[in-house]
């Protein structure tokens, strides 16, 4: 079967590349459960001193495989709270990672895409990238990265953009505090390196670590339990007509009538 995440390293740099074009880099278990995978192992690798999260293709994240939102209508509850743990470890496991993760942004991040992309500690965008959490849209919510959300932009933005759907722009992305740089397309995978190699050069490591650490700690002494909030909350949603009637919808094209 072939990788859906590729994982090398050079220079000190880790690079994590999301490897289903085809699909859009859609998400779907095995992708979620590669991608912890890779992180963890730059986690341990003491070569690695900043990591790089990519994609393959022209979209960095569509969000959920259609197959899997499928399967989500057939799950039972307990299912659903275990499909929602594994993406709270891979969140939780990019978040908390003791090296400093950047993400390179080529293309759309949606829904799940759009949580990636939030997760990480530095964001460069293109300009044609366009990024939202349209969760609401199809009866869902975006629990998880909503407990992270919280720390990177002001709650009347949370609001805006999490109870709207809408899709915005790298350069609204920008102004909402949510990404660092919107970079030519052109430009943007030796920018992202210069800047990754920057870091190896002109930072300890330890301190890279520990200063990371002193933010994750600190920002937010509620976040674990948020987590276990949003992954109930998660799974009570997918038990909800809701929900069966805005995957239907969405799986058969068809509009949804709210």
């Amino acid at each position: 079967m072939e990788n859906l995440v590729l994982y090398q390293v050079a220079e000190r740099i880790a690079t994590i590349t999301i490897n289903r074009p085809e699909k859009r880099n859609a998400l779907n278990p095995q992708l979620i459960a590669e991608l912890t995978s890779a992180f963890i192992t730059a986690s341990e690798d003491d070569l690695v001193k900043v990591v790089i999260l990519k994609a393959n293709g022209d979209t960095f994240s569509a969000g959920a495989d259609l197959a899997y939102l499928q399967q989500l209508q057939h799950n039972t509850f307990e299912e659903n709270v275990a499909d929602s743990n594994h993406l709270k470890k891979l969140f939780t496991t990019i978040y908390y990672l003791p090296k400093v993760v950047i993400a390179q942004v080529e293309g759309h991040a949606i829904a799940g895409g759009c949580g990636l992309a939030t997760i990480c500690d530095i964001v460069f965008a293109t300009p044609e990238s366009n990024f939202g959490y349209t969760e609401v849209k199809i009866g869902f919510v975006p629990a998880i990265v909503s407990c992270f959300l919280k720390q990177k932009v002001s709650e009347s933005i949370v609001k805006e953009i999490l109870l709207t759907g809408k899709i915005f722009s790298a350069e609204q992305a920008l102004k909402y505090n949510l990404i660092n740089f919107v970079t030519n397309s052109s430009d943007i995978h030796q920018i992202v390196r210069e800047f990754a190699l920057s870091l190896c050069s002109g930072s300890s490591g330890n301190s890279l670590m520990i200063t990371k650490q002193l933010i994750t700690q600190t920002t937010n002494p509620l976040l674990e339990k948020c987590l276990e909030t949003a992954v109930q909350i998660n799974a009570r949603v997918r038990e909800s007509e809701d929900f069966k009637k805005g995957i239907s919808s969405f799986l058969n094209k068809e509009k949804i009538n709210w």
